[in-house]
This record gives structure tokens, sequence and C-alpha cells, in this order.
């Protein structure tokens, strides 16, 4: 059979606000528009979650001008953490913004005492991860996005193959995207099959 070569026309969106799929996030996510919208009291938001939870996508989704962002803080070295500890003073001093995220809850974090106090002081949300129904919605979705069918015998055999976390849920759609053009065909099991079988080492 002839192969067609998939050219890249189905990268994945930038994350944004509109494309994170919140789940149990709904308030979490309220905040950060607000804080989009220049209309949030608060002027520093801490998030953490567990990885693959969403954190990255949040805070790319939230970076503007006049916003500090930091990701990973408890693998930040000293000189880091002090350069955050003094952006979090200013931004309380000056009406500015921090968005930070962790790993951890504050209080956990391997940080300067003061710092993990100041990160504690703002409002703090756990990035709850979605559950098995949430997960399913965002693949029929990001499928649909990307001209794809999925049966639900098709997302129900992912979720119990594959690692479940958003991004490599993401990479998976990628590659049955790739997949499906090459071959001319439908995203079937046999084909899903085929396909997660050419990711093994």
């Amino acid at each position: 059979m002839t192969r067609q070569l998939a050219l890249p026309i189905s990268a994945p969106p930038e994350p944004t606000l509109d494309n994170f799929v919140p789940g149990s996030n709904v308030e979490l996510l309220a905040r950060l528009r607000e804080l989009a919208a220049g209309r949030l009291a608060e002027s520093v938001i801490y998030l953490w979650g567990e990885a693959g939870s969403g954190r990255s996508h949040l805070l790319r989704a939230s970076a503007r001008p006049g916003l500090s962002v930091a990701d990973d803080v408890g693998q930040l070295d000293e000189g880091a953490q002090v350069a955050l500890f003094n952006a979090i003073n200013h931004a309380r001093e000056t009406g500015a913004a921090v968005l930070a995220a962790g790993d951890a809850p504050p209080a956990q974090l391997a940080l300067r005492e003061d710092l993990r106090s100041r990160l504690g002081w703002g409002l703090v949300y756990q990035v709850k991860p979605l559950s098995d129904a949430e997960k399913a919605m965002f693949l029929h979705a990001e499928a649909a996005r990307r001209g794809l069918r999925l049966g639900d015998e098709v997302v129900s055999y992912l979720l119990t193959h594959v690692r479940r976390d958003m991004p490599s849920l993401g990479a998976i759609l990628e590659q049955l995207d790739r997949a499906s053009l090459e071959q001319h065909r439908p995203v079937t099991l046999p084909l899903v099959r085929e396909a997660l079988k050419s990711l093994e080492p």
C-alpha cells in the first residue's frame, strides 16, 4: 500500500483559558479569567498539582505583560527564590500580579520560609486532575477539532492502555491523526493498536 506523507497540519492549539478542560477547576479558571481581565483584587495566585494536571497549560495561557510567572517553584535555586520573593513584594505594593505553580502546597515546598509564607498569602488552588468521564470528553472534543471521529470503544481503550495525563493523551491523538492520514484509514481499534505498538521501544 502506498503511504501518504503526513504533513504537520494538526498541531495542538496554543494553550488558552478557553481550551483548558476545567473539570473540577471551574472556580480556579474563573479567578484566572479575572486576573487576565485585570479585575482580580488578589496579587498572588499559587497553583499546585501533580504532573500532567494542567499547571503548565494554565501558566502559559495566563502569561501577559505585567504578570510575573514562575513554574516548578520547588526547584528554584537560591537566587531564583529571592527574585520570586521580591516579585511578590513588588506585586503587593504596586498592584501587579504573580502567578506561580508547583507540585505541592506552599507549606510542603522546600523553599525559604519567607517565600513559602508569601506564596500562601494569596489565593492557593489545587489543580485537580480530570475524571475518566472528563478525559473522555476531552478526547472526543480534541479528535473532532482535528477532523477525526473516535468511537466510544476507542476512547475506552485509550483510557485503559495509555498514560492518562493530558499531555500524553494529546500526543496519542497526534499519533492517531498522523496514522489515519498516512494510511487513509479511520481511527478504529485495529489502527489504534498498530499505532500504539509502533510507539513501543
